[in-house]
C-alpha cells in the first residue's frame, strides 16, 4: 500500500526516513490544466498567495516506530488543488510541529494571519516541508521545525531541550509529525516575545501567540488535529 499507517491515533516515532524523489508527482502530471485554472481563482480571492515550492507524498508507512516515505517537490498551486481533491488522489501531505512547551508546562501556539490560506486557525508554528529541508535527499524534520518557528515567531529553538522522540498523528487531512521543544521561560514571557516580534514585521504571517494551559483550554479556531495533541501533552506529563 502507498499509505500504510494507523489513522487517528498518536504513534511513537524514533526514525524518520522520508526521501525526496526527483521525479514529477503523478498528481501534478495528471492535473496540469486544472492546477493552473484553480490557481487563478485562488489568487483572485487572495493575491497574497505565493506559488512557491512544497512537497507532496506519494508513499508513507509506519512500522517498528519508523516512518518511511517518498515525496516530490510540487508548486504551491498544485498543493492548493490537491487540498480540494485529496480523496483517492494518490497523494498525501505531511508536516511538522515543534510543540512549544513553556517552563510552566503550558503550550504556546500561534494564530494565523488574515492574509494566509488558513486565517484565524490556531496550531503550533509550522509549514510544509520544502526542498531546503532535505539533507542528502532525506527530510531533516528538526531543521524544518526550527526554521518555521524562527520565521513565524522570531524564537530560536536551535539549542532548546527536545523530547526524546517524535510522535505522529495521521488523519484524513494529513500526517503531522511533532516533538516537544522545552523553554525555561513561563508562557506569558514567551508570548510577550512573540508579540514583540510580530509587531516589527511589515507583513507578519501570524496574528500572534495563543497560550494553552490545560487540556480543556481549547481556543476558538483550533485546527482539528490540535485537540488530540493538546490532550496527549497534558495527559502524558512533561
Amino acid at each position: 500500500m502507498s499509505f500504510d499507517l494507523p489513522r487517528n491515533v498518536i504513534l511513537p516515532v524514533d526514525t524518520i526516513d522520508v526521501r525526496l524523489d526527483p521525479g514529477t508527482h503523478p498528481f501534478a502530471r495528471d492535473n496540469e490544466c486544472a492546477i493552473a485554472e484553480n490557481w487563478q481563482r485562488e489568487i483572485a480571492a487572495n493575491p497574497a498567495l505565493f506559488d512557491g515550492t512544497v512537497v507532496l507524498l506519494s508513499r508513507l508507512a509506519w512500522g517498528d516506530n519508523r516512518l518511511v516515505g517518498r515525496c516530490h517537490a510540487v508548486n504551491y498551486s498544485t498543493f492548493m488543488l490537491w487540498r480540494k481533491r485529496r480523496e483517492n488522489s494518490g497523494a498525501e501531505h505531511a508536516y511538522a510541529h515543534a510543540m512549544l512547551v513553556a517552563g510552566d508546562n503550558a503550550l504556546v501556539a500561534i494564530r494565523m494571519g488574515a492574509r494566509t490560506v488558513s486565517p484565524g486557525r490556531v496550531y503550533f508554528a509550522a509549514g510544509s516541508f520544502e526542498p531546503l529541508d532535505f539533507r542528502d535527499g532525506r527530510v531533516d524534520v528538526d531543521f524544518n521545525m526550527v526554521r518555521e518557528v524562527r520565521e513565524e515567531t522570531g524564537l530560536d529553538l536551535s539549542n532548546a531541550k527536545r523530547g526524546k522522540r517524535y510522535h505522529a498523528l495521521s488523519t484524513a487531512s494529513g500526517t503531522v509529525i511533532f516533538r516537544r521543544y522545552h523553554q525555561t521561560e513561563p508562557a506569558d514571557e514567551i508570548a510577550r516575545r512573540i508579540s514583540a516580534f510580530v509587531a516589527t514585521e511589515t507583513d507578519p504571517e501570524i496574528e500572534g501567540p495563543v497560550i494553552i494551559r490545560h487540556a480543556a483550554d481549547l481556543p476558538d479556531g483550533l485546527a482539528p488535529h490540535m485537540k488530540p495533541l493538546v490532550e496527549w501533552h497534558f495527559e502524558s506529563g512533561k
